[in-house]
This record gives C-alpha cells, structure tokens and sequence, in this order.
C-alpha cells in the first residue's frame, strides 16, 4: 500500500518516501554521496547506474548526517565547505586560496559526518554504559546506606546486651553482699541481745541484795542481823561481755578501662575499603549487547532484521474470534501461542489459536493495557480498585505481587529484554512511570523531565522498544512520549489521541490512531513512516495490537471480539 504525498495527513509530522522523482515508495535507504532517500528498487538502480554506482548507499538509520549550510563569517555569500588541515579551523573556498596558502584541506562534509559519528557513539557510551553503571553504582551506595543502618542497630542491640549482662551482674554481686551483711547484723544483734539479758538479770540480782541489806537495817533481831551479814556479804561479779566487732566493707577499685573490658569496645577494622565493581570499559561492546539472553534473541533475529523491511502493502492473514469480551482493547500472546485479551468492561479471557475460552477473570480494568505475560509466562495485572499488581502463575494460583500504595496502577508491560515490570500510575491529577525487577522491588520512577515537567498524564499504554526505551500511549496528552531506559526524555508525538501500541523487531513503534481510526508506524526516532492500516484495509475502531513471532500483526478493534491479522513486513 503506497500513498502519494498529497495523501499525507496534514496533522503527521514527517512522511518518510522515496526521494526519486516520480517514486513514492517507503524510504529505507539512504546515499550519502547524493544525501537522497531511497527506496530498495530505487537503490537497486542507483547501484547499476555507471554515474552513482561506486556511491556510499546506507540503510536510512545508518545514513551519514548532512553538512549543514553554514555561511563564512568573512565572506558572506559564500559557505564553508572544506577543514583546514594546518589550522583546523573550517573555511570557505576563498578563504583556502586568500588567507590559507599552501595548506591542505579536507572535505568538512566528512569530518562533518565523522564527528557526528563520534558524538552518537559517546552518547551511546553514555546512555548504555556510564549512565546506567553509575545509576547501578548509586543503588549500590543506598543498598550500603540500608545495610550500614541494619549493622548499626545490630551494633546498639549488642551494647545494650552486654551492658544488661553485666548489670545483671552486679545485681546479683551487690544481692550476695547485702545478703552477707544482713546474715552478720542477724548473728551479732542475737550475741547483744544475750549480752543485754545477762545484765538485766545482774542488775535485778543486785537490786535484790540492795532490798535484803535495807532490812536488815530496820531489823531488831540482832541475832539474825549479825548472822545474815556475815553469810550475804559476798556479792557476785559484774558480768564481763565482749564488745562485737562489725564487717567492713572494702569498696572494688576500678577504672573506666576496666569497665570497657567487661563492656567490650567499638573497634573500626584495619581493612583497606574495597573499591565498588565497574564493569571494566572493555567489556563495553557486551554490554552493548547486553544480556545473553536477550542479546542471543537478536543474534537470532539479525539474520531476519537485515532482509526485512516495511512493504508497500499489507496483506489480511486470517481473523479469529475472542470469546468472552465485547471489544479488544488490549491483546497480547503468552506462551504456547495462548492469547490474553481484555475489553472496556474489565473482562479478561485467555484463549488457545483455535479460539477456545480457557478461563475469564473480572477485574478492574478498563480502556487500558493493564495486563502482560512475564518471561516466565505469567500474567500479571493491575488492581485499579485496591492499588496492587496481582500475578496468576501457570498453574491458575494467584498472588499479590506488588502493592502501589497511594498510586492507581492503569497500565503494565513485562520487559522481554531484562524481565523489569513497567507500570504506568496516575495520584491526584499526576502520572508517572514506574520500574521493578522481575521479583517485584522497585527501582526506578519516571516522572519528568527538563525543569521539572511532568511527562505523564494518563499513561494508558505502555511498551518497550528493542533498544530499551519506554514508549507510552498517553492517551489525555494525545501523544505517544518516548524515554531511553534511563528514564532520559527523547520525543513525543503528537498528532492523534492515541490508543494501543506496540513495538516490532525493528524498533518501529506501531500505535492505534483514535482519531481517524488508523494504525501508523513511527521509527524508534519518532519519524514518521506511513499509515499502515485504514479503513480500506477492513478496520474500524482499532484500540489494540501486538505482534506474533511470525511478524504478523494482530489488530483487536472496538465493539466487536474478532481480531484481524495482517502481513505487514517485506
């Protein structure tokens, strides 16, 4: 399906052709001698033609940038166009004859091009290695900062517990002493108290004999007074006692040191801090390639990537019927070739190729795409109602996997790149992004950008490019906004309210127009590329897509359970 320029919505921001005369095929190629885009028959003749056959041809998005037009600041009517080797500086053709003499000189157009070539190296450095190494470093530090806090409180625990031993210690010491001493007072108190009888019972003797020689004073038998004189004139001994003699007490010498020995001491280790982990820059072209695992998907789809291109037309592969929903506003494939698919009403049905109902869950969702299948092939959902992210493994056993807390979760992607869960959320008139891993523990939130403004509105759909970078269907924002995975804002697009999307193995961004009922195709760069499918093709109302491993892509539409599939790749 080719469209003529005049076909070209007025609203699209670019509509990328053939730049041949009289040819309005897709672009897909570029020659950097002639700074033309091409389509492949074009190329193809570009090639065999004796007068462009030895030009540099490139695929488009590897094209050499162009020179732009820039005018000598000493000769006005005239532009630079060449380096000067000796100054380095860049001039213009009458600069080189008049002020640079004998000096050589190089075509500005490729220092241009190799400079430029330069810079999205190092911003590719950047974005996929520094960036995120120093991202992972700082997680790194704040997962130290918790570790740090949790060795500290295990720190204090064993203080105070060695300080309560030791108490209980000295309770216990200080308990045997008084003990001892109540045990002496005890004993000597008994030896006083006998000491005490011993005198009061000499002391009533005494008085006795005081009573007896009173009468016989008074007596007038001097017989008797003679005789009990002489026989009571002895007087018994004043008792001897013995004064008791009281414990000491000999009070414990010790100093603060002696105390810490008992206590223990806080000690900082002679251990040389170790340097955290940098992924060595030479490994840089791996990481690049990143994770074996997703890396080999592309070693496997490479081979297909460089034969296949958008055609110029599509071609309608079949249709089946989703039973147990009245619009698809959401569709996706699990394992096995399993479809899971949702309408606005928040029906959810999984369903085998043949078109079989294998179960239906009522949810909370809506208009959005709130479900997705993990690498794992489990699905999760979004819980609008109760804030969280449920999961239904395999085996139909479900589990809360991720509580949002204040923050209504409205849309979900599972990465196929890393396993990162995507959720887009809204709070009080705000929207945001938000990562987790694969087990559930957040790590990232994408909420702004530039001074502070807000990216999101109503982030209805979400998806991941090959190239890492989040693309969000907002629906309120009408546009499509686009994040590197780092969280860095690269573009919005803007001319249609749009609904669902996807993404395909060559980074196209494919999205559901809501205005006038289309499918359009953007480059990972926001460029974009054609309207895809349109009412001509047999759709109507398309809300939903997604794309099979056979690169056809399925189309879900409003007010109505049959989705359509299409070929739509050369």
């Amino acid at each position: 399906m080719a469209f003529s320029k005049s076909q070209i919505p007025f609203t699209a921001q670019h509509y990328l052709v053939c730049g041949t005369e009289e040819c309005e095929n897709n672009c897909q190629f570029y020659c950097n001698d002639c700074h033309q885009p091409m389509c492949e028959q074009c190329r193809d003749v570009h090639k065999k033609s004796p007068d462009t056959k030895k030009h540099e041809v490139a695929p488009y998005q590897q094209r050499k940038r162009q020179l732009p037009e820039v005018k000598c600041h000493i000769h006005v009517n005239r532009y630079v166009d060449m380096l000067c080797e000796q100054c380095q500086v860049p001039v213009c053709s009458k600069c080189a004859t008049k002020d640079h003499g004998g000096h050589t000189f190089i075509d500005l157009e490729t220092v241009y091009a190799e400079k430029c070539a330069i810079c999205l190296n190092e911003i590719n450095k950047i974005e996929e290695y520094f960036l995120p190494t120093s991202q992972d470093l700082l997680k790194s530090t704040k997962t130290d900062s918790t570790e740090i806090k949790k060795i500290m409180e295990s720190l204090r625990t064993s203080i105070r517990t060695a300080a309560e031993s030791l108490k209980s210690m000295v309770d216990a010491v200080t308990s045997d002493n008084i003990k001892q001493v109540n045990e002496q007072e005890k004993s000597l108190l008994q030896l006083l108290n006998a000491q005490e009888k011993k005198y009061n019972d000499y002391i009533s003797y005494i008085n006795e004999h005081v009573k007896k020689f009173h009468g016989y004073l008074f007596s007038k038998n001097l017989q008797i007074l003679m005789s009990e004189i002489t026989k009571n004139l002895k007087i018994d001994p004043i008792p001897e006692t013995t004064k008791p003699v009281p414990p000491l007490f000999t009070a414990g010498q010790y100093s603060k040191e002696d105390v810490t020995k008992l206590l223990g001491r806080v000690t900082v280790p002679d251990t040389k801090p170790e340097n955290r982990k940098i992924k060595p820059m030479e490994t840089f072209s791996t990481q690049l390639k990143s994770t074996e695992s997703q890396r080999k998907q592309d070693r496997e789809k490479s081979a297909m990537k460089q034969t296949l291109s958008l055609s110029s037309s599509v071609t309608k592969v079949r249709e089946y019927r989703v039973p147990g929903v009245y619009s698809v506003y959401h569709i996706l494939l699990g394992k096995s070739g399993r479809i899971w698919a949702s309408d606005e009403c928040g029906s959810l049905v999984q369903t085998d190729l043949l078109g079989n109902l294998l179960q239906k869950i009522q949810t909370s969702g809506g208009s959005e795409g709130y479900h997705t299948v993990t690498q794992d092939g489990d699905l999760i959902y979004t819980d609008r109602k109760n804030k969280v992210i449920n999961r239904i493994k395999q085996d139909n056993t479900m589990t809360e996997f991720i509580k949002t807390g204040d923050w209504e979760p409205i849309s979900i992607h599972s990465s196929h790149i890393n396993g990162d869960i995507l959720v887009g959320m809204i709070k009080d008139g705000k929207a945001k992004v938000t990562r987790y891993n694969k087990t559930g523990e957040e790590i990232q939130n994408i909420q702004r950008y530039n001074k502070g403004q807000e990216l999101y509105s109503n982030p209805c759909y979400i998806t991941e490019n090959i190239n890492g970078d989040v693309c969000t269907s907002d629906y309120d924002k009408r546009a499509v906004v686009v994040v590197n995975k780092s969280g860095q804002y690269r573009f919005s697009y803007t001319f249609f309210p749009p609904n669902g999307m996807c993404t395909d193995l060559l980074g196209h961004i494919i999205v559901c127009d809501g205005l006038s009922d289309t499918v359009n195709v953007l480059d990972q760069d926001g460029q974009f590329l054609s309207l895809l499918l349109t009412e001509q093709q047999g759709i109507m109302y398309p809300r939903s897509l997604c794309v099979d491993d056979g690169n056809n892509l399925h189309v879900g539409q409003f007010n109505t359970s049959t989705v359509k599939v299409y070929k739509y790749l050369q």
